[in-house]
């Protein structure tokens, strides 16, 4: 369980770095991944998402996390109601389920990705990542931003929710 914690946590992270942020404070001990993402209004969601699945501390922790961090309009462009529901307190194991898919152990950054490679989730399923003429996409998500260090991983931005 703690490990899918810091899974979420990573990805919450991953997520409100999308923000701008300047390459030196990402890279001290002060700006991990949920730190940067609940700095940029862009991941107000995600950084939702996790506190309502308690992965917060986990993504503050050590790591090093990949987050591949959905933005607000990736979350709002899931079916109506769905969020609504993986936020209610009985669906908590779904939604750190969803929330662990977004994150991979270790610090993988966009040069160490190659097309069609797999990559374990710490939700415990692996995603697949593509790399075309029109950039690198994990799953059905593309990344719009990627290589956003934190000082306990890196942070992918995506334009999808991507579910296991």
């Amino acid at each position: 369980m703690t490990l899918l914690k810091s899974t979420i946590a990573l990805l919450a992270i991953t997520v409100l770095t999308f923000a701008p942020v300047n390459e030196a404070s990402a890279q001290s001990n002060d700006n991990d991944i949920v730190s940067i993402a609940a700095g940029n209004d862009s991941f107000s969601t995600l950084v939702t998402a996790l506190q309502a699945a308690g992965l917060v501390e986990t993504l503050q922790g050590d790591g090093p996390f990949t987050v591949f961090a959905p933005t607000n309009e990736a979350f709002e462009a899931l079916p109506e109601g769905t969020l609504e529901s993986l936020l209610m307190e009985e669906n908590r194991d779904q939604l750190i389920q969803v929330l662990t898919y977004h994150v991979v152990p270790g610090k993988v950054m966009s040069g160490d990705l190659s097309d069609g490679m797999t990559a374990e989730t710490v939700e415990g399923s692996s995603v697949e990542i593509s790399i075309g003429d029109y950039g690198v996409s994990v799953d059905d998500a593309s990344v719009v931003t990627a290589d956003i260090e934190a000082s306990n991983g890196v942070i992918h931005v995506i334009d999808a929710v991507i579910l296991p």
